[in-house]
């Protein structure tokens, strides 16, 4: 007897996708976000749980989970087009790769996934909120899902990529001016937790354009953190190079 046949979808046949929380985060824009999660430690978050998703029985048993992989959208990097190629920031941005072969924000779905840290479930002012770090996600992620890390299943230490194997782990020393410091004492570590380490991470793995990369200039750069602008800038001291946080207010 022959078996039935299961009739394919069109392959451009459109999906419908509810969020299920939007995320509050230290990052409030793409420049200075690590470019994968974890290179910070001191990376906070708040997802905000949407209707009819915020109910604590929808995450009963997840406090168990010390990592969670989330998958959301690229919402500043949705296009109307998608191109074939990419070109990655670790190859210096000047080599092109296949989108499929890359973690570029710029595909045809928009989607992204992240291994987070799971700091817990709490309710704050009526909404239900999942609390993560060392994540990669700016202010207003939307996120489609959320499922538990798994060691056994998701740890692979014997896999290879070829062109992006480790961390980068070359990083710049990082200075503060005195009135930079006096503004970071100033701040409530409630309000802003794990500022000086979160600013030290974000800076020292030098978060310019490849094509600035190594240039000697008097620019200052900003990145925003929380509600605050820190402002930086590259200082030339012979063949090294450090990075001074000029203001954070």
């Amino acid at each position: 007897m022959t078996r039935p046949r299961h009739k394919s979808k069109p392959a451009a046949e459109a999906l419908t996708l509810t969020p299920i929380a939007y995320t509050r985060s230290c990052f409030q824009d793409k420049f200075g976000v690590p470019r994968q999660p974890g290179l910070t430690k001191n990376a906070h978050a708040s997802l905000v749980i949407e209707p009819p998703f915020d109910r604590e029985d929808a995450f009963r048993g997840l406090e168990s989970a010390s990592h969670l992989w989330l998958v959301f959208q690229f919402h500043e990097a949705v296009r109307a087009e998608w191109r074939p190629v990419v070109r990655p920031p670790r190859l210096g941005g000047n080599k092109k790769m296949g989108v499929f072969a890359s973690r570029s924000p710029f595909r045809p779905n928009s989607l992204g996934l992240s291994v987070v840290k799971n700091e817990g479930l709490d309710r704050h002012n009526g909404r239900l909120v999942l609390k993560i770090s060392d994540h990669d996600l700016i202010e207003g992620t939307p996120i489609l899902d959320i499922k538990p890390y798994l060691p056994f299943a998701d740890a692979l230490p014997e896999a290879s990529l070829g062109w992006a194997e480790e961390e980068p782990l070359q990083r710049l020393p990082v200075s503060f001016t005195p009135e930079a410091g006096t503004q970071l004492a100033a701040l409530p570590p409630a309000d802003y937790p794990d500022l000086r380490g979160l600013i030290e991470d974000v800076v020292s793995y030098d978060p310019r354009p490849s094509f600035r990369r190594g240039r000697d200039e008097a620019r200052i750069y900003g990145a925003h953190l929380y509600d605050l602008n820190v402002r930086f800038r590259f200082v030339n001291e012979g063949a090294a190079v450090r990075v001074e946080v000029v203001s954070v207010c």
